[in-house]
């Protein structure tokens, strides 16, 4: 297996094989899968997701010392802004030992926050009138 490794050229190519192997499921934004998938009801959103959301609010305080960090972007899915216009916070996944996959990305002005539950392979559009 550690040849199999050696052989691939790209990071998510290797995670994937690891967690073949392992059977643990990973999911890894790449520019070949990841996107902005239409819009998400804020009523439908799992109930941590509007927890987050009530916290960034607020301003806070938040479960996480990373949540609030610069959102790069540099999967290049969401509009192409400059640097520091998205933050990331994590939504909180019961029972997960770690931040989980789930995170609210905000841009700057509030009708950009997005939702993913799967570690930014895709995104949906909050959408706060419904």
């Amino acid at each position: 297996m550690t040849r199999t490794l050696r052989a691939w050229k790209s990071r998510a190519a290797a995670v994937a094989v690891l967690s073949l192997a392992t059977l643990a499921p990973v999911a890894v934004a790449t520019e070949a899968h990841a996107a902005v998938s239409g819009k998400v009801c804020v009523s439908a959103l799992p109930s941590q997701a509007r927890t987050t959301l009530g916290l960034i609010a607020k301003g806070g305080p938040f479960p996480y010392r990373q949540d609030g960090v610069v959102f790069t972007n540099k999967e290049g899915v969401l509009p192409s802004q400059r640097s520091g216009y998205y933050h990331e916070y994590t939504v909180v996944t019961p029972g997960a030992p770690t931040r989980g996959t789930r995170r609210i990305v905000t841009g700057q002005r509030h009708q950009e926050d997005y939702y993913t539950s799967d570690h930014y392979a895709t995104f949906r559009l909050i959408d706060f009138g419904c």
